[in-house]
């Protein structure tokens, strides 16, 4: 079986459950799971929403990013699933799980999926501030 169980982009709400019985295995004693939030604020600033934006090839590098950390990592299993779209304060933007033999290497997994995802996967982020004026941010 495949390791990298669920790597997708999605335009309705996010399951943390679905994505925590994607990686779950008999065989794991660690299972790390990291979910991100839309906040309301961003550096001092009042957020009212946002939207997330894909490049065409966003689900490809998703899935390469997965690759690269099941390599460098002895994974079980590995989920990851970010929204696009119009999101409100509160709802979910990621949440990606890492399921291993050992905790710290769950964490560890866990972690750099997280960090790879948000650095190399072309997701953009516009941000609506109380103000009414707004800003893209590249990131995911």
């Amino acid at each position: 079986m495949d390791v990298i169980r669920l790597a997708e982009l999605r335009d309705i709400p996010l399951s943390v459950d679905e994505v925590q019985d994607a990686v779950m295995d008999p065989a794991a004693g660690g299972i790390a799971l990291f979910t991100g939030a839309v906040r309301d604020h961003d550096h001092g600033r009042g957020v009212v929403r946002l939207s997330y934006s894909a490049h065409p090839s966003a689900a490809a590098e998703l899935r390469r990013v997965a690759e690269k950390v099941a390599a460098r990592y002895d994974v079980l299993a590995l989920a990851a699933v970010h929204r696009v779209g119009d999101l409100a304060v509160g709802e979910l933007a990621v949440v990606v799980a890492a399921s291993c033999v050992h905790r710290d290497t769950a964490f560890d997994a866990c972690r750099a999926l997280i960090d790879d995802l948000k650095a190399t996967v072309p997701i953009w982020k516009h941000q609506v501030f109380s103000g009414g004026d707004s800003e893209w941010v590249n990131s995911a």
